[in-house]
């Protein structure tokens, strides 16, 4: 389950509106035939790519491999399947979907293919989709529940929070000695993966001067992706337009001076150094650092006490990528 979640958490907020998902198929004999994770909405959930994968090391046959459409693959499975899973085990992060929506049902695909048990972490609270471990109960496969629970839990608090309302993320970028300013401080590998999350993101939040200082385009070009709506939060309302973000197509633009405006957006990330993480810390749900390996006196973070409780940790070339849940004061 620990290997299932460490693939799920790549992909964490890419597969939005859906969850992070990750998967893990054993053959009889223990050996792991396959670790995958859904990587985007309406794309083959992780169970269906573990499936995928797990066929191949069994059967080596190539055509699965050509397959990427989900219900291409769930087909294939099931008329080639030939109980080549028999006493095969997966892992799941999450209760294996029993509905059909944009792809087929998992519960019903491993049932069908009579693998042995099924570990899941997460029970699914979305009432669509719930109730697939008790659909594979009832055919007569063990269902292990709330395996590393916590764990799995942690990894859907996005999808639960924009679910329910809305998810906010504070993203910033570091070097070691907490600066965050005077050029370019991540590689380009960690960049690609932040503009893989505007893309997803519904709104984006900046600072007035960070706007006017560093000028920034905040699109999401590194993947040819959608550039986000923005949300400048400034007192002063005048701007230089030509400052590039104001010039990307397809975008709406707001200026002010409340946060007020982020309950109207599902998925909000919102980017900046000290002055933004202070007038945010009471509204976000989760934050997420890239520390690069360097020094460089400038300014940064500085006397702010404040405590998190790392949810993953990431090597990104030579960065490294934190998913963090703020502690009160309590420590909870």
């Amino acid at each position: 389950m620990h290997l299932a979640l460490q693939e799920a958490w790549k992909y964490q907020l890419l597969t939005y509106p859906n969850p992070a998902v990750g998967a893990l198929v054993t053959a009889h004999c223990g050996k792991i035939l396959s670790i995958e994770a859904h990587q985007r909405a309406g794309f083959p959930h992780a169970e269906v790519l573990a499936l995928q994968k797990a066929y191949y090391q069994l059967r080596q046959d190539e055509k699965i491999l050509e397959l990427t459409d989900s219900h291409e693959i769930h087909e294939y499975l099931l008329q080639n399947h030939q109980h080549c899973f028999y006493g095969c085990e997966i892992y799941t992060t999450l209760e294996p979907c029993s509905h059909v929506g944009k792809t087929p049902s998992c519960a019903n695909l491993i049932k069908v293919l009579g693998l042995k048990r099924v570990y899941i972490g997460s029970r699914d609270f979305n009432t669509k989709a719930r109730n697939g471990g008790k659909l594979l109960e009832e055919s007569g496969i063990e269902v292990v529940y709330d395996v590393f629970k916590k764990s799995c839990d942690d990894l859907l608090i996005p999808f639960k929070n924009y679910m329910d309302g809305n998810f906010i993320f504070f993203k910033w970028a570091q070097r070691l000695d907490g600066s965050t300013n005077d050029g370019t401080i991540t590689s380009l590998a960690s960049r690609e993966l932040v503009h893989k999350m505007r893309d997803v993101c519904d709104l984006l939040v900046i600072g007035g001067n960070t706007v006017r200082m560093d000028r920034p385009t905040l699109d999401a070009r590194l993947c040819n992706g959608k550039a986000p709506d923005i949300l400048i939060y400034s007192k002063e309302k005048e701007f230089d337009q030509t400052i590039p973000l104001f010039n990307v197509e397809g975008r709406k633009i707001y200026i002010s001076d409340t946060l007020d405006m982020i309950q109207d957006y599902k998925c909000v990330m919102i980017e900046g150094s000290q002055n933004m993480f202070e007038a945010t810390q009471d509204i976000v749900d989760l934050h997420v650092s890239f520390v690069a390996p360097t020094m460089k006196p400038s300014d940064g973070f500085r006397d702010l006490d404040v405590e998190f409780e790392i949810l993953h940790t990431q090597k990104i070339e030579n960065d490294l990528l934190l998913w963090m849940k703020q502690k009160d004061k309590d420590g909870r």
